[in-house]
């Protein structure tokens, strides 16, 4: 028995790094519970999103826009027409000449119908410009969220993704699809009703212009209060969508612990957060738009007044304070859809806040500047070298778990890692795999830096079996083609047939195009895990983890599952990390791991044959076999 005082492990993982399953319902931790797991949205990132959404459609937004301004002075005409009916038409028409009023009613006809028409083909255009964008920003964040590394995703919950892309794309889509365009018809017909009364008579315009001061004041004040609101209302709503995501993801150990009244509160605490935001935002609509109507009144009456006391006594032409009144309506009258529009506006903008936050974010384990090419494969078999050379590692979250060590496997052997929970056990294979980088330190297969690979290639020459083979949804021969999609039917069936799965695939109702269903929910665990073994198998990796991948198997399964691994691992460079010693008697060499060190190095037999605390445990596990 060796040794090794290079390969201590000191430092207990983190809770819920390892060996830990969080029962859904548990007490959230202090602090609020619904902004814990919001992400910082570095300054600038939404308004980039947001233009890089528009950039690759510039030229149909062009025509778009084109087509709303056309709209707009065909339909901001109208009143126009009508102070000259008034001034010009009906006076000729007194006289006898209906030229003027046949004018009147065509111009009108031909106004209505243009804003009409135009309004049509802008409506298509901008439908399919909102639909482009949202299709994109979907898929951005499936791509991205599937690109960041598994330490973003053990911290931000799959509930929270699911809001990302569901709710708060549905809140850009109520914005895009109806809010810009009444935001861009407001503008225009500001600044078009404006550039009229003006035109029409310097004191209304004037008058009007001033009665945009008042209004613009409680705009702003309208945005920085519903501002926050609607943060907290997105923030709520994806609480919401967590807690319900994890209940029933979790209903097995929800019922079997009797959860389901403290998960009733749980989620009527969420659901009336949510609630409470809703009713803060009507509020504030409530009071913006009983404001804005105030201001809007008592500027048309203050126009009617003052413009019929100059009626009457000359200065001021009947039909320009008709026009007046009309374009003075014409502009208050879509204050309510403003306001409509600004609750979409904030609720979008808090929305494109938190996605430019989730795009925003780095992956911790980042692609390759350079990629190096592994060596190739000598020795006849298909294992490589694994090397830790000087590696520590700590979590974000503080506290050291690896202190600095050296290891070497070499090609071909597998290695037992053994231990108590928190031990480091499922941090060394996380750094073998790269779902972390060191702190410090190298990890190297066959001499080559795993920083320094293509993560393809990297994915290709390590496969990581959990304890929970997770099957997709999908056919037998689909999950187990994973790990290479190219490969023939043959080759599925032939990697099955050598893990011995081969005969209970066959006998499921459709054999391997049987559909596993949800989380492969179809099949007992131990049918999942062989899958799993006939996946990495068909991979054919050249280093294989195997992650406690027995430990919540029956004897029948577990031993199915032994004659599959002894497949699998023939050849090539295998860590398992293992709570059942039965499984540890495949191994080459055994790593006893204890308070986060390695304690004992060795041979099965020559650790079995010792008196340290791998013989102790190989004891004691003979002894609940008797």
């Amino acid at each position: 028995m060796t040794t090794s005082a290079t390969t201590g492990i000191t430092g207990p993982a983190p809770a819920g790094t390892e060996d830990e399953r969080a029962l859904p319902g548990a007490p959230v931790p202090a602090g609020d519970p619904f902004d814990q797991d919001d992400l910082p949205t570095p300054p600038g990132a939404t308004g980039a999103l947001l233009r890089s959404l528009l950039r690759a459609r510039r030229g149909r937004v062009v025509v778009a826009a084109l087509l709303l301004l056309l709209q707009q002075a065909a339909a901001q005409t109208g009143p126009l027409i009508v102070a000259y009916a008034i001034d010009r038409g009906v006076p000729a028409f007194r006289d006898g000449d209906h030229g003027p009023l046949v004018a009147v009613g065509a111009g009108y006809l031909i106004c209505a119908l243009g804003s009409g028409g135009f309004q049509f083909a802008f409506i298509r255009a901008s439908a399919r410009i909102n639909q482009d964008a949202l299709l994109d920003l979907r898929a951005r964040i499936f791509r991205h969220a599937q690109a960041l590394s598994v330490d973003f995703h053990e911290r931000y919950t799959s509930g929270r993704l699911i809001s990302r892309s569901t709710t708060d794309v549905e809140s850009l889509r109520e914005l895009l699809s109806e809010g810009l365009q009444e935001l861009l018809g407001v503008v225009l017909a500001f600044v078009y009703i404006s550039a009229m009364l003006l035109y029409l008579d310097i004191g209304l315009g004037a008058l009007a212009v001033a009665s945009f001061i008042p209004l613009y004041l409680l705009v702003r004040l309208y945005q920085r209060r519903a501002g926050l609101i609607f943060g907290r209302r997105s923030t709520a709503i994806a609480a919401v969508i967590v807690k319900f995501t994890e209940t029933m993801n979790g209903i097995r150990p929800v019922q079997a612990f009797r959860r389901e009244r403290a998960n009733d509160a749980d989620f009527h605490a969420l659901n009336h957060r949510h609630e409470r935001s809703n009713g803060d935002a009507l509020m504030e609509m409530a009071r913006y738009v009983v404001g804005s109507r105030l201001v809007a009144n008592t500027a048309v009456a203050g126009m009617v007044l003052w413009g019929a006391y100059r009626v009457a006594d000359g200065t001021l032409a009947l039909g320009v304070l008709a026009a007046a009144v009309l374009y003075l309506r014409r502009l208050y009258d879509p204050i309510d859809r403003l306001g409509m529009f600004l609750n979409s506006y904030q609720s979008a903008a808090a929305s494109l806040e938190k996605i430019a936050g989730l795009l925003a974010q780095t992956p911790s384990v980042p692609e390759a500047s350079r990629p190096r090419p592994l060596p190739a494969l000598t020795g006849g078999f298909p294992g490589r070298e694994v090397v830790f050379a000087g590696v520590s590692f700590s979590y974000r979250t503080g506290g050291e778990v690896l202190p600095r060590f050296d290891l070497t496997i070499p090609a071909g052997q597998t290695v037992a890692v053994v231990g108590s929970t928190g031990a480091g056990k499922s941090t060394l294979a996380k750094l073998l795999a790269r779902f972390y980088d060191p702190t410090e330190g190298r990890v190297l297969l066959d001499g080559v830096d795993l920083r320094e690979l293509d993560t393809p290639e990297l994915r290709r020459g390590v496969v990581m079996v959990t304890q929970e083979a997770f099957l997709f949804s999908g056919t037998v021969a689909e999950n187990i083609a994973i790990g290479r999609p190219d490969a023939s039917r043959e080759d599925i069936e032939a990697a099955a047939k050598a893990i011995g799965a081969d005969d209970f695939i066959r006998s499921l109702p459709d054999g391997y195009d049987t559909d596993v269903r949800k989380r492969g929910g179809r099949i007992s665990a131990g049918q999942r895990q062989l899958v799993a073994f006939a996946r990495a198998l068909l991979a054919d990796p050249a280093v294989l983890i195997l992650d406690e991948a027995t430990s919540s198997l029956d004897i029948p399964g577990e031993r199915a599952v032994q004659r599959a691994m002894d497949t699998v691992l023939r050849g090539r460079t295998a860590v398992v990390i293992a709570h059942r010693l039965s499984t540890v008697e495949i191994a080459d060499r055994v790593l006893v791991m204890e308070h986060g060190r390695v304690v004992e190095d060795g041979t099965p037999s020559d650790l079995i044959a010792g008196t340290g605390r791998f013989a102790g445990l190989h004891r004691a596990w003979r002894d609940s076999l008797a």
